[in-house]
């Protein structure tokens, strides 16, 4: 089983860390109704995905 020979320092340890955040999700426009969505996604907001209609919204 492998065990470390030396203890890594915290700044060795906390520099690792410091690409462990965390980041805001992507926004793209819809292009029928011009409402805010998520990429790769059906529109909430009209039922929209890549020019067609996907489902019926209310």
């Amino acid at each position: 089983m492998a065990v470390p020979k030396r203890k890594k320092s915290k700044s060795k340890r906390d520099s690792r860390r410091a690409n462990h955040k965390i980041s805001a999700p992507t926004v793209g426009e819809c292009p029928q109704c011009h409402q805010p969505k998520l990429p790769h996604r059906v529109c909430r907001e009209c039922g929209y995905y890549d020019g067609r209609q996907v489902f019926e919204v209310e």
